[in-house]
């Protein structure tokens, strides 16, 4: 539900019907569209839908909201959410790609993969401090010393940087280091992860559940939001299905779905659904194509020597060509890459 304020209600009025929220048991969030303030009501519903709300001298009126996960709905905010990082603004006409080695293995490979992204023009880097790994004997990460050594590219280079979390106890820690927070795949449902995410002042990719829905997705998103945190970035990154020529099925159907469904950027992470570098050129062709706001790419010097997914891990000069082959698609769909 949203309650939308009288221009020159009283302060004390609106307090008033913040109070009678708390005693319902509800929260809210407070939004600015011009010159109204709107309060987005959430909790039970039997106590959102008693009637009464509308009959407080601050409340011009309300407006019910169907969707069960008002805050990421266009419903609720038909604007396109934008969240600035760097020089680049997500969900803005920028397309924006954020690229780099899968998992930070050592200083002289993280700075060297930061200068390589500085010369191709991309001004964000990923690589994991924390590696979820299928086999536990897999290389699971450098830890708390991979997120210094990304502290560290930032300070030397000016790049931003990108991490996953998987741990609650990790998230505040994280923050400190880096620029952008990730959700895995495989935490899409970890809601204690999710609520925390929603504690910091960062933007947060979210990536979507190898067999999660739309919704569920969506629902997902909803608990960030709602514990306080509205920079989340959608993540599309395939989905598992019985096919297995490929890591994973790309969904670009669902970036057209999530595009008309909410108002939060959606990108694209192509690396993780083909599994194979020959594969994710054309991948990033048809993420821009389809509307998708940016790409997450993984990209090595030395995809040999990498500690983890190294098979799909772009060579330089084939995420070069694939940046210059972006720019006449970003063009034609009213992008700037």
């Amino acid at each position: 539900m949203i309650i939308v304020i009288k221009p020159k209600a009283k302060k004390e009025d609106i307090i008033r019907l913040k109070d009678k929220i708390r005693e319902r048991g509800l929260t809210h969030l407070t939004f600015r569209e011009k010159d109204r303030i709107l309060l987005q009501v959430v909790g039970d519903a039997k106590q959102i839908e008693t009637n009464g709300w509308a009959s407080m001298k601050c409340v011009e009126k309300v407006v019910q909201i169907s969707k069960e996960y008002p805050l990421a709905s266009k419903e609720h905010h038909q604007q396109k959410t934008l969240i600035p990082i760097g020089d680049k603004v997500l969900g803005s006409d920028d397309f924006v790609v954020i690229a780099g080695p899968c998992s930070v293995e050592s200083e002289a490979q993280v700075m060297e993969a930061a200068e390589i992204m500085k010369k191709l023009g991309i001004r964000i880097m990923r690589a994991s401090a924390f590696k979820p790994r299928t086999s536990p004997y897999a290389f699971q990460g450098m830890g708390i010393e991979g997120l210094k050594l990304l502290q560290k590219v930032r300070e030397k280079t000016g790049m931003l940087v990108e991490t996953e979390v998987m741990d609650v106890r990790d998230v505040p820690i994280a923050a400190q280091y880096v620029d952008i927070l990730r959700v895995g795949a495989r935490n899409m449902q970890n809601f204690d992860l999710l609520k925390e995410m929603g504690k910091i002042d960062k933007p947060v990719i979210l990536k979507r559940g190898i067999a999660a829905t739309i919704k569920e997705f969506l629902m997902a998103a909803e608990y960030i939001m709602m514990n306080g945190n509205r920079q989340v970035i959608l993540c599309e990154r395939g989905i598992r299905t019985f096919e297995t020529a490929y890591r994973n099925t790309l969904d670009l159907l669902a970036v057209a779905v999530l595009k008309k469904e909410t108002h939060l950027p959606v990108i694209v992470d192509p690396s993780h659904a083909a599994g194979k570098r020959d594969l994710i050129a054309p991948l990033c062709l048809a993420s821009a194509a389809v509307g998708a706001d940016g790409l997450l790419v993984e990209s090595h010097q030395n995809p040999e020597e990498a500690k983890s997914d190294g098979e799909q891990a772009l060579y330089p000069a084939q995420l070069e060509k694939i940046l210059k082959d972006l720019k006449p698609i970003c063009a034609a769909v009213g992008r700037k890459l």
